[in-house]
């Protein structure tokens, strides 16, 4: 079964077991409208890639994996769009959640979306708990503090920024756990994959600053501008354009020579490559609200 079937089939049984009994049924339909449809499950495909390289014996926890790491992904972007953060009035090309539905279900879908995630993580420990406890940990990890999406969210209260903690934090740490879940999902030792995911989180967050100065919001399917009109850090203002596409280019290198040995290492490379290929500013792969 390709990884695209594979996650939203996991998202799809994820968002049923939120759905299930006498839920609110606006709150239950704030969880089906964060979800779908998704953006490109970058995150999720990249740990059923990690996963696939190491032998994927046990696809259950692979695929419980990848739908965990989409439902902390999504109640990010929820969270990120209230007034409280970006104040974002559009996400993948329709209104946000708290525009939808209004702020207090945006607050609860975020929250219910997070703890779906680590609901599914538990639900598959029948299938190996000693990998799921190591799952539900480097997902923990990389969710909250020090070094997690709350983290790199907390980064912006601050009066000074450390620029390196905050883009590892809040655009890395996902990406980090999609490499070291995708592994501890297939048995294998999480620790040598952290690089990888920080560099493709890093090659990320500079694609996704380049984005936001190359294109408008229509093509994007979200606001642009955020980190002007916010005051934060960002490698086009850093660098420049060519500076910042120069950079993308030396991050995604080193991020196929980070990969560890493993059966599928070959293939790995490759989806590496296909992924600078999507990075690339002007590119016709890219996708809005990624």
């Amino acid at each position: 079964m390709p990884f695209s079937d594979r996650i939203e089939a996991a998202i799809g049984g994820a968002l049923q077991s939120g759905q299930a009994g006498a839920a609110p049924p606006r709150l239950a339909s704030a969880l089906d409208y964060a979800l779908r449809p998704g953006g490109a499950r970058i995150r999720p495909t990249i740990c059923l890639s990690v996963a696939n390289a190491c032998g994927d014996d046990r696809p259950a926890l692979s695929d419980a994996a990848g739908a965990a790491l989409e439902l902390i992904h999504c109640a990010s972007l929820v969270h990120d769009d209230m007034p409280c953060f970006d104040d974002a009035d559009m996400r993948r090309g329709k209104p946000s959640v708290h525009r939808a539905f209004s702020e207090p279900l945006a607050l609860l879908t975020g929250d219910s979306l997070i703890v779906l995630a680590f609901d599914v993580l538990g639900r598959a420990a029948d299938e190996d708990p000693r990998r799921a406890v190591a799952l539900i940990r480097i997902l923990a990890r990389r969710t909250g503090m020090p070094d997690g999406i709350c983290a790199g969210q907390g980064w912006e209260s601050e009066p000074k920024i450390d620029l390196g903690a905050y883009h590892r934090a809040k655009t890395g740490a996902l990406f980090i756990a999609a490499t070291q879940m995708g592994a501890a999902a297939a048995g294998q030792d999480p620790e040598p994959w952290e690089e990888l995911g920080a560099r493709i989180g890093e090659a990320f967050q500079v694609a996704d600053d380049l984005r936001d100065a190359l294109y408008d919001a229509e093509t994007l399917g979200k606001p642009v501008g955020q980190d002007g009109l916010h005051g934060r850090p960002n490698a086009v203002a850093e660098l420049g354009v060519q500076g910042a596409i120069r950079r993308l280019k030396d991050i995604l290198g080193g991020a196929i020579a980070s990969i560890p040995s493993c059966p599928g290492e070959a293939m790995l490379a490759e989806m590496v490559r296909r992924y600078a290929e999507r990075l690339t500013p002007m590119a016709p792969a890219v996708q809005p609200g990624e």
